[in-house]
C-alpha cells in the first residue's frame, strides 16, 4: 500500500552519508521534530536525476529553508558510497543523502519500482514529499518517465 498524506513514515534503517563515513539511522528518529523536504530518485548519476532533480533542490535550498524546511533529504536505492560521490559531484552541503541500498524505505512507503528492463533492478519511484515530525504533509509521485511534480519548484509552491 502506498503511503498517503497524513500517514506516519515507516520505521526502517537508512544510511546517512557523513564526512566520517556511512552512519545508520532509523527513519522514525531521523524525521522526528523537524520539517523535511524529501525527494527520491531512481538512481544517483542517472540523467534526469543528475541534470535536473538534484540541481533543482541545490538551487532552491535557501528558498525551501526560508519557507520553514529544516532539512532537504535525497534518497535513492544506492549505497552510501555512491550517494556520497553524487553529493560531492553536486557540490552542495544543503542536501542530506540517505541511502536506501536494499530498497527497504522504498518498499515500506509503497513506492518501489521495477527497473529491471533498464538493468537497474528494484529502485524507488521518483517522488517528493514534505514531512513534518515524521508525518507526510504533501506527497507528489511522478508518472513513469515524468519529472514535474517532484521538482523543488513544485514543492516550493506547496509550502
Amino acid at each position: 500500500m502506498t503511503i498517503s498524506v497524513g500517514d506516519t513514515l515507516p520505521d526502517v534503517k537508512l544510511v546517512k552519508v557523513t564526512e566520517g563515513g556511512p552512519e545508520q539511522v532509523q527513519s522514525s528518529e531521523y524525521f522526528k521534530d523537524k520539517t523535511v523536504a524529501l525527494f527520491s530518485v531512481p538512481g544517483a548519476f542517472t540523467p534526469t536525476c543528475s541534470a535536473r532533480h538534484l540541481p533543482g533542490y541545490v538551487d532552491k535550498a535557501a528558498e525551501l529553508k526560508g519557507k520553514g524546511v529544516d532539512e532537504i533529504v535525497a534518497t535513492s536505492v544506492n549505497d552510501a558510497f555512491v550517494m556520497g560521490a553524487w553529493k560531492e559531484a553536486a557540490g552542495s552541503d544543503d542536501v542530506t543523502m540517505l541511502a536506501d541500498g536494499n530498497a527497504d524505505f522504498a518498499e515500506a512507503v509503497g513506492l518501489a519500482a521495477d527497473f529491471s528492463g533498464f538493468g537497474m533492478g528494484k529502485r524507488a519511484q521518483r517522488y517528493s514529499m514534505i514531512v513534518e515530525n515524521g508525518v507526510v504533509k504533501e506527497l507528489n509521485v511522478e508518472e513513469p518517465g515524468g519529472f514535474s511534480v517532484s521538482s523543488a519548484e513544485h514543492l516550493l509552491g506547496q509550502l
